[in-house]
């Protein structure tokens, strides 16, 4: 062949090249694009398929002081004992007051106030329904970054995502650390994972241009990636350990491969970039604390001085030091939790198929998970929620190896362009996996502990039945008492008398009307007690004590007083445990007689196969007292 025609191969063969290269850079460009829509539409239509209740935080921690900020202390919102001694970062409900901002302005100039209450009702699952979005469209382009762009693990990670059954009944509720979770994803996928060290010393030949954080795009997205950190330990500060974590390997490189590219001039970016970012996140937080709490508060000393010197975490249960190992990471990962473990294992050795880079950061991805779970172990009250965060790394530690068990394709690279031709390996098994996780992530969503909601809507629906005049509201009623048209105040009765445990169902995020009024039995633990003191121990709440004493509770503490019909509720609202006890107290022949009552059931809905809590089993009822019938 002449030199001529060898030149001409070569060219031909590097145009080729470059187009594929094109092709291959359009088909991730799209790739992406498309990725993000599916999973908004998917975490949309989430959100609105979860119609349970979980836990009260969701309402209380969050919605409850979001309502507040937007309707004024007389609205009806219910505050808990964390805000009021703030334990609590405004942020979260900052942001939600926002979506209800959005609503109240856009209604404002219509009367109807029914359809105004829907949308109050949607305005956050909208907002933590992108917050959850986010969260899996991150943590997919961080697989991306670590096993190759739109590589056949990345795209495990969007799957297990969408298909997680933990994922699909938590995501979209509006817990701190859902939003946590989110915040922890973005911020490591702009983390500078090179830090962790490469094949080489990743240096130029002059000293002085070091390749690591020397462009403006390399700074900017380590500042990014502090700055969201920051924010996720000033919302949760348990988020610490995830960063410990990191910088911990970082500088003593324990376990790790490669070359350290730490010299003074990187240590010396790092340290100035974690204490400006730190101190810009620390003031916003400070300020809008200090607008949400009209004193300066730092949430994270109160945090600790309550749950660690008062150790009040205790109050709320407590767990086995092997609860997350045992309960937490199988129900978080339910049927991943197989390629989890391997994951984890794996990821101690050096995997020769993978980078320096992405081998190291598996390693501390995989530090970070056993340093928080162990760390958070220590502590006697547990939640599944609290490593709820490190699910993202959990996904991708377990994508190569669910990815190589299910398909015949490379575990990383970057796609090509066509496509490789998927081929499926253990079908059946991964048809009934898939099913598993949509009748786990179904029942939970739409039928588990669904009547504490629903009741919220009958009793909502009831009100606007029965006092159409009193629904109308705004913020112009900041601070100001509830009028209706003719000038009357707010109805003079007790609509719901809620006899159930402390917080099992929302409260003025979903009953909506301030003129609804409501009371619920409280469980305040006791604040002025010392640890493992007589007076702690011998502590009862309102809860415990009205279910030691159900009658003599509501003799004593409910309806005290001589005169009939004191305080009486249009409707009473309680599981079905109560109810001989509560006709107990309204028989003729109980302390209750002289209201003349006698409660009738008029709605009730089953609240699931099982519960954490004997009290909640069965169906939840609503009573109508007809006190109020006349």
């Amino acid at each position: 062949m002449s030199p001529k025609k060898v030149l001409e191969k070569k060219a031909s063969s590097a145009n080729d090249n470059l187009k594929q290269d094109v092709n291959v850079a359009a088909l991730i460009s799209q790739q992406g694009r498309d990725v993000l829509s599916v999973i908004f539409a998917a975490r949309f239509a989430n959100s609105l398929c979860v119609r349970t209740f979980f836990q009260p935080d969701e309402y209380f921690q969050v919605l409850e002081p979001a309502w507040q900020l937007i309707y004024g202390e007389n609205s009806g919102a219910w505050l808990t004992w964390e805000w009021r001694h703030a334990l609590r970062s405004s942020i979260h409900p900052t942001i939600l007051a926002l979506g209800y901002f959005i609503v109240d302005s856009f209604w404002a100039s219509y009367n109807v106030p029914t359809i105004k209450a829907k949308w109050l009702l949607m305005a956050p699952k909208m907002l933590q329904a992108v917050f959850a979005a986010l969260s899996d469209w991150y943590t997919w382009k961080l697989a991306g970054k670590l096993y190759g762009p739109s590589s056949a693990a990345a795209w495990s990670v969007f799957v297990m995502a969408l298909t997680n059954p933990w994922q699909w009944y938590t995501a979209t509720r509006t817990f701190s650390n859902c939003i946590e979770t989110m915040l922890t994803a973005m911020a490591l996928y702009y983390w500078p994972w090179e830090l962790l060290g490469t094949e080489s010393s990743q240096k130029n030949e002059s000293e002085d241009s070091p390749v690591l954080l020397n462009t403006r795009k390399q700074v900017n997205s380590f500042r990014l990636s502090l700055l969201l950190a920051a924010f996720a330990v000033l919302l949760r500060p348990t988020n610490i350990f995830i960063w410990v974590a990191v910088c911990t390997l970082m500088l003593t490189r324990f376990t790790l491969s490669g070359s350290s590219p730490l010299d003074r001039r990187v240590l010396f970016i790092l340290f100035r970039e974690a204490l400006i970012c730190g101190s810009i996140a620390l003031s916003v937080s400070l300020v809008c604390d200090r607008q949400y709490f009209g004193e300066w508060k730092f949430p994270p000393f109160s945090w600790l001085y309550f749950n660690v010197t008062k150790d009040l975490a205790k109050f709320y249960g407590q767990n086995d030091w092997h609860y997350y190992l045992s309960q937490g990471i199988p129900l978080l990962c339910t049927t991943l939790t197989p390629f989890v473990l391997q994951g984890l294992i794996k990821s101690l050795d050096a995997e020769p198929s993978f980078s320096v880079t992405t081998s190291n950061t598996l390693k501390t991805l995989s530090f970070i998970i056993l340093t928080t779970i162990s760390t958070l172990s220590l502590v006697s009250h547990k939640e599944i929620r609290f490593i709820q965060p490190l699910l993202p790394a959990l996904h991708i530690l377990a994508a190569p190896y669910a990815t190589s068990f299910f398909t015949t394709l490379p575990v990383s690279g970057v796609t090509t362009c066509p496509p490789p031709a998927l081929g499926w390996k253990r079908k059946p098994l991964l048809a009934g996996i898939l099913l598993i996780n949509i009748v786990i992530g179904g029942y939970l969503s739409w039928f588990h502990a669904a009547a504490p909601i629903q009741v919220m809507s009958f009793l909502r629906g009831e009100f606007e039945r029965v006092h159409p005049e009193y629904l109308n509201f705004s913020r112009a009623y900041l601070n100001a008492t509830f009028h209706s048209e003719d000038g009357i105040n707010q109805p003079q009765e007790l609509f719901a008398l809620f006899l159930t445990p402390c917080h099992a169902t929302p409260w003025r995020s979903h009953l909506i009307y301030p003129a609804l009024t409501a009371r619920a039995l409280t469980c305040e633990p006791p604040l002025d007690t010392d640890p493992d003191s007589p007076q702690r121990f011998a502590y009862q709440d309102e809860t415990r004590r009205f279910y030691a004493d159900p009658v003599g509770f509501l003799a004593k503490e409910i309806w005290p007083r001589a005169a009939p019909g004191e305080h009486m509720a249009r409707y009473i609202v309680g599981f079905e445990g109560i109810e001989t006890p509560l006709r107990m107290y309204f028989d003729s022949d109980g302390p209750g007689s002289r209201h003349q009552i006698q409660p009738r059931e008029v709605w009730s809905a089953w609240n699931g196969l099982f519960t954490d809590d004997e009290r909640k089993s069965g169906r939840l009822v609503v009573w109508e007292t007809g006190f109020y019938d006349d």
